[in-house]
């Protein structure tokens, strides 16, 4: 018995278990950043695929699909533009790339001028507007925070 764990103890203490033990990590470490890369981009092209495919739907019209941001794809989960159509609790937003977003705005949406509190009433065409919010399957962003803020200067 007493060589049995001797045994034991030397394997644990070779450098080549340490060196396999090493090696196994730094694969899992590569797999888990690969997989959130992966993921992360699904949830990128899943959200300019239900854009594209609902654009009739969200606009009222055939898409004249203008090129999106520097990857392609529009940004899932804001907006930062001018307010050009108020139909509560919907707002279109188009942004500096000409991209029009469809905003659905929920009853737990804070929106704020600067920083003081707003009702969504005071939301008006013409506004500039930073969004914060999670795509939906139809397109659309569901407005978590909206800050009215003054016309940058682009």
């Amino acid at each position: 018995m007493q060589k049995l764990h001797e045994k034991i103890l030397k394997i644990f203490e070779s450098k080549v278990l340490v060196g396999i033990l090493y090696g196994v990590g730094i694969v899992i470490v590569i797999v888990l950043i690969f997989s959130a890369g992966v993921s992360v981009g699904f949830r990128k092209a899943s959200f300019g695929r239900a854009w594209g495919e609902n654009y009739e739907r969200n606009f009222g019209m055939m898409p004249n699909r203008p090129p999106f941001g520097k990857d392609n794809f529009p940004n899932a989960h804001g907006a930062a533009g001018e307010i050009i159509k108020v139909e509560l609790p919907i707002l279109i937003v188009q942004d500096r790339e000409n991209t029009e977003k469809v905003i659905l705005i929920a009853d737990d949406t804070k929106i704020q001028k600067m920083r003081e509190d707003v009702k969504i009433d005071e939301l008006k065409i013409n506004d500039f507007v930073v969004i914060i919010g999670s795509p939906n399957d139809k397109g659309q962003i569901e407005a978590k925070f909206i800050r009215i803020m003054p016309m940058p200067n682009f």
